[in-house]
């Protein structure tokens, strides 16, 4: 369930004031996914530093899209399932214009 907090996220400029408490094994998850996706990243500093053939390198960027989709994905599901239905059944029918606004971010 989401908990109001007055800190505004300074990575992404959030400023919903709200947080979330994860269960120790979904953030670990989480944090497992973004982990592979750093190292992703590096590894193509790695394949620029070595003057590699760019198609190599565009493939491995279209992993590193596909990898940042799946947490997407995993996050997304993550807060239909908690916050927003847990919002819809304390009576906060704003949850769902959140939801909506959220998805049109996405979705550009």
């Amino acid at each position: 369930m989401a908990e109001n907090n007055t800190m505004t996220c300074p990575h992404c400029g959030g400023e919903s004031g709200k947080t979330k408490k994860r269960t120790e094994d979904e953030k670990k998850k989480l944090m497992n996914r973004l982990k592979r996706i750093e190292g992703q990243v590096r590894g193509i500093e790695g394949m620029l530093e070595k003057d590699a053939y760019c198609p190599d390198i565009l493939i491995q960027v279209s992993a590193i899209n596909s990898a940042l989709n799946s947490f997407n994905k995993e996050l997304l599901a993550s807060h239909l399932h908690s916050c927003v239905v847990q919002d819809i059944r304390n009576g906060d029918d704003g949850a769902i214009d959140e939801l909506a606004a959220l998805l049109q971010k996405l979705m550009k």
